[in-house]
Parts: C-alpha cells; sequence; structure tokens
C-alpha cells in the first residue's frame, strides 16, 4: 500500500526534477552549440531523465531506491 506522504513527497520529487530536466534541455537549446553536440547532449539528458523517474517511482513502490533523499 503506498502512503499519502510518500506520494506526495514523491509527487513533489517528480516535479523538481522535471523543472531541473527541464531547464538544462532549455539551456543546451538556448546556447546554441554545434549541432551534434546538442543532439547527444539532448539524448543524454532524456536517458538521465528517464533513469531518474524509474527510480524515484521504485522507490514509491518500495523497490530499492536509486537515490536517498
Amino acid at each position: 500500500m503506498i502512503s499519502i506522504q510518500g506520494a506526495i513527497t514523491t509527487i513533489i520529487y517528480l516535479v523538481v526534477v522535471g523543472l531541473v530536466f527541464y531547464l538544462l534541455h532549455w539551456l543546451v537549446s538556448y546556447t546554441a552549440p554545434p549541432e551534434p553536440f546538442r543532439k547527444v547532449a539532448n539524448v543524454v539528458l532524456a536517458i538521465l531523465a528517464v533513469l531518474v523517474v524509474i527510480g524515484i517511482l521504485l522507490s514509491l513502490v518500495g523497490g530499492v531506491p536509486l537515490f536517498r533523499p
């Protein structure tokens, strides 16, 4: 069973992580690096974002957390 406290904490973590990754994506797009670097940076950011979100959601359902708050 998922507690309300855990769900609220997880939602807050997801919002903060989403904001951080959005700002990083904006920074990569705004600084206008050369095209190959921009594509690689966007792919790396997407992979990291997915891994962090999966880790946060797994810690919500009782799995081993990847990151300990």
